[in-house]
């Protein structure tokens, strides 16, 4: 219900990565990448299927031998979120993952071999119609590069980037999307920003190697935050020492923060403080964890007070205020009903699942 200002997204060419569309005024897409073993099908299937389940676009899984290779085939068979395969130095394996059927590689074109080995890396993509992320990281820059600016900084990142493009520009393929990833947030802010007004190709976003849950999820929402409300950004990863799921709540949240992207429950609450008439850290966490499976977007306002309560309530689709000895229930900014805390979690989730099916229906019935 609440107004949302609209960022004015960077103008960008689309590529394709299976069937979805990253650039332009396509839908920002949210990335992870599988931390299984590759060569172990059963355990990446079942992980690639979660990374789906919790809203993944894309997912990226590493071709680092040929075993890996050999398992592509049968992965790809048993999953549906395109796949690209991440590939460093060896061409053979990213001809292998060609081979396989990924809709996507990620790699440098300047560290896979001699030129007629790019090319026919180049030829393969292109005869499968399958685009290329040129993935330059601050931590595995070219040597030259380390020489000549003395250290990793935005203008070598910008420059990798430059390199490697044209290499594929001078073989005629244009299906790119670039990343600029360090664990340094300023450095991969300046290197974005300074790449987004010399190519017009889609970005994908990340602050690499960002720490744990707690910290990665601090840095990544600061550095894309940064980005994405400048109009930069086509995908988004993040990086985070921990379950790959989490990377992808986490990639949604920030597009939810900043009105780019709708999925799932957008729940607004309360710090808490004397005023709660109940316990607000309680209800939230509970809460959370039963409305984890709804994918539509509802807005909900959980206030512990009678402050600020109202207001909030009035702006959700779902709101509930603290007050005593029962508490206000609100839908679509309306007064609904009056609940004690004990069925006000139930009371909540009935709601907010409702109003799913409701927009979930909707949805079927127009497509």
């Amino acid at each position: 219900m609440r107004d949302q200002i609209v960022l004015q997204r960077r103008e960008s060419k689309q590529i394709e990565v299976g069937d979805v569309t990253v650039g332009g005024d396509a839908p920002i897409a949210v990335q992870s990448m599988t931390n299984t073993l590759t060569t172990d099908i059963d355990a990446t299937v079942a992980q690639v299927q979660r990374l789906e389940q919790a809203g993944a676009d894309i997912v990226r899984i590493s071709v680092p031998d040929p075993e890996s290779a050999a398992a592509m085939p049968e992965i790809l068979k048993q999953t549906n979120v395109p796949i690209i395969a991440d590939i460093h130095f060896s061409y053979k394996m990213a001809l292998l993952a060609l081979d396989a059927g990924v809709h996507g590689l990620r790699l440098n074109p300047g560290n896979i071999g001699t030129r007629d080995r790019v090319e026919r890396v180049v030829k393969a993509a292109a005869e499968r119609q399958v685009s290329i992320r040129i993935g330059v990281n601050a931590g595995s820059l070219e040597k030259e590069l380390n020489e000549k600016y003395g250290e990793p900084c935005a203008d070598a990142m910008v420059e990798s980037a430059l390199n490697h493009i044209r290499i594929l520009e001078d073989m005629n393929f244009n299906d790119i999307k670039i990343s600029l990833k360090a664990s340094n947030i300023p450095m991969t802010v300046a290197a974005y920003r300074k790449l987004a007004k010399l190519v017009d190709y889609p970005l994908h976003l990340g602050i690499t190697e960002s720490g744990s849950r707690f910290g990665g999820t601090v840095k990544s929402s600061i550095g894309l935050g940064l980005l994405l409300a400048d109009g930069i950004g086509d995908t988004i990863r993040v990086s985070l020492a921990a379950e790959p799921e989490e990377e992808v709540k986490v990639g949604f949240e920030i597009l939810k923060a900043l009105g780019l992207r709708h999925r799932g429950v957008n729940l607004i609450a309360c710090p808490s403080c004397a005023r709660q008439k109940f316990n607000v850290i309680e209800i939230v966490t509970e809460l959370e964890e039963r409305l984890a499976h709804i994918q539509e977007n509802v807005d909900v306002a959980v206030i512990g007070c009678v402050v600020n309560g109202p207001g909030e309530a009035k702006e959700v689709d779902v709101g509930i205020t603290g007050g005593y000895p029962v508490h206000m229930m609100y839908q679509d900014g309306e007064k609904a009903e009056k609940v004690r805390t004990a069925n006000m979690i139930d009371r909540l989730v009935e709601d907010v699942e409702r109003r799913a099916a409701i927009i979930r229906e909707q949805a079927e019935g127009n497509s």
